[in-house]
């Protein structure tokens, strides 16, 4: 099976033998293999874990925080459009952590201030966050 995850500005992973694919919907979590039934559905921030052979024939997991958008899967192939994509060997917890505390105080902020809510503000914070605990997942699985 193929799969393609894109973003914004590039193509972040590129593989011909995928195994599998599993990723959270905006429903349930589902796991794409060989022969899936056609599909389009979006993404939630989360943990997509990808199996797939690599050049030497050799099973690989790659694991990635994922940010919202959409999922593609016909014909054996899988497309995903992502506004974030971060790799296991990429990801920096501490900065995550930091950004999930951020978030949380900005939440706090909005939601207690005596005028009237910035609703816009709130809801970048509440993005923050969860692209923060996307990726501190993520980091739950580093052993």
């Amino acid at each position: 099976m193929k799969l393609k995850i894109l973003s914004f500005w590039w193509e972040a992973f590129s593989s011909e033998n995928v195994v599998s694919a599993t990723m959270m919907t905006g429903i349930w979590e589902i796991t794409a293999l060989d022969n899936h039934a056609p599909l389009l559905t979006s993404i939630k921030p989360s943990t997509m874990y990808v199996v797939y052979i690599d050049d030497k024939d050799i099973e690989r997991r790659d694991d990635f925080a994922i940010w919202t958008w959409v999922v593609e899967i016909s014909n054996n192939s899988v497309k995903i459009m992502a506004d974030m994509l971060v790799d296991i060997d990429d990801l920096d917890v501490s900065k995550a952590e930091r950004a999930r505390e951020e978030a949380l105080k900005l939440m706090e902020k909005y939601r207690d201030s005596k005028d009237k809510m910035d609703m816009e503000k709130f809801i970048e914070a509440e993005d923050m966050l969860l692209r923060s605990i996307a990726q501190l997942k993520l980091g739950s699985t580093i052993k």
